[in-house]
């Protein structure tokens, strides 16, 4: 799925919901799931250029989960650990974002670098 402008983030939002529903997370884990997908998408808008996300129902140990991977090619992140850190920002927002969405997440894993764009993977699980 494309994340280009605004209304795209609010159809991901609903798409996100939709799989958590039908993978029969709980409702806080929706909400969760779907507020860190928002989030980083969000930054795939403004940050990124825009760029794409990827939906997988994944399966290990017995478990089923959602993973979304978001992937653009803009300018990428210099200091990833420092872009993580709560109050952090390179825009105008509170900086708590990419933070954010990895505590909202079971799983969460970034590649970036200056110039190379970023991809960000994110996993919600079903609890046993």
């Amino acid at each position: 799925m494309s994340i280009r402008s605004d209304e795209q983030v609010v159809r991901l939002r609903r798409f996100v919901r939709e799989r958590a529903v039908s993978l029969g997370l709980s409702l806080i884990d929706q909400t969760k799931f779907v507020t860190a997908a928002s989030e980083l998408a969000r930054n795939t808008v403004i940050y990124g250029g825009g760029g794409d996300v990827h939906f997988y129902t994944v399966r290990r140990n017995g478990r089923t989960g959602l993973r979304l991977e978001f992937v653009d090619n803009g300018p990428g992140i210099a200091d990833i650990s420092r872009a993580l850190t709560d109050g952090y920002t390179s825009g105008n927002g509170l900086g708590l974002g990419l933070g954010g969405a990895k505590r909202l997440c079971d799983e969460f894993e970034i590649r970036s670098a200056p110039g190379e764009g970023t991809h960000i993977s994110v996993t919600k699980w079903k609890p046993f």
